[in-house]
């Protein structure tokens, strides 16, 4: 995986599981012109884009943590490589699962004007956001000064109330085993992507599986090799539900 300095900005990839040093993430909804990978290369030419402020500030906001090195999608993939976006598809959940800490940073909430703000933002409506949710060990959410507004944990009742994600979850970070296929499909039963077919995909680290992305087939198609894939692996019928 790549990972980017929080110091330098610089991208650097790490090839085995062994040499990749702690590291923050970052959860967030994506807005117009953010920071690419090709753009990160040239740093005169990524301060000119307006995704640059939201690399800057994750990157200042984890220093306090002491961290280093953080992994933000927007920057830390080589999109124009088919074969490095499926890679990271795939090992998305298990990315925002090793990271240390999540920032959950919400641009469309000002924390000044309360619970009811923050239960309409757009971030717990996006489908890849379900997973990073429920995947990290220790979630902060941030408003869109960068203000924390809480932890996972402390902001659990509100967040489960929101996503109709048993609060249980939020307590015991990745204890999902549990809970029927069914159950899992409902959590994500509200939610949306711009791409038709990253619905199915930013399921596949809830369910366990590995499929390749195909950008084209439309959202059916790709649901049904998701189907496909989770009853090679699981015995429970409620899938069909």
């Amino acid at each position: 995986m790549r990972l980017l300095n929080t110091k330098t900005f610089e991208v650097k990839e790490f090839l085995t599981d062994s040499d990749i040093p702690p590291f923050a993430i970052l959860s967030h909804t994506w807005e117009k012109d953010e920071v690419t990978f090709q753009d990160i290369q040239n740093l005169r030419k990524a301060k000119k884009k307006a995704g640059w402020s939201k690399i800057k500030n994750a990157c200042n906001y984890v220093q306090q943590y002491k961290y280093d090195w953080i992994w933000i999608d927007t920057c830390c993939i080589d999109k124009s490589s088919s074969a490095e976006l499926s890679e990271a598809l795939n090992s998305m959940y298990q990315y925002y699962g090793d990271g240390r800490v999540c920032i959950a940073y919400l641009s469309d909430v000002s924390w000044e004007k309360g619970i009811e703000e923050l239960k309409k933002s757009r971030w717990f409506k996006r489908g890849w956001t379900l997973q990073e949710l429920i995947a990290p060990r220790y979630m902060i959410f941030l408003d869109k000064n960068w203000n924390k507004i809480g932890t996972r944990y402390s902001m659990r009742k509100v967040v489960s109330e929101v996503t109709s994600i048993p609060v249980d979850i939020f307590e015991e970070p990745g204890m999902i085993d549990g809970y029927s296929i069914a159950q899992k499909m409902s959590w994500a039963a509200s939610r949306e992507t711009t791409r038709p077919e990253d619905m199915a995909y930013c399921l596949m680290g809830l369910f366990g599986v590995n499929m390749p992305p195909i950008y084209g087939e439309g959202g059916p198609k790709a649901f049904m090799r998701l189907q496909q894939e989770i009853i090679k692996y699981s015995e429970d019928r409620s899938i069909f539900a």
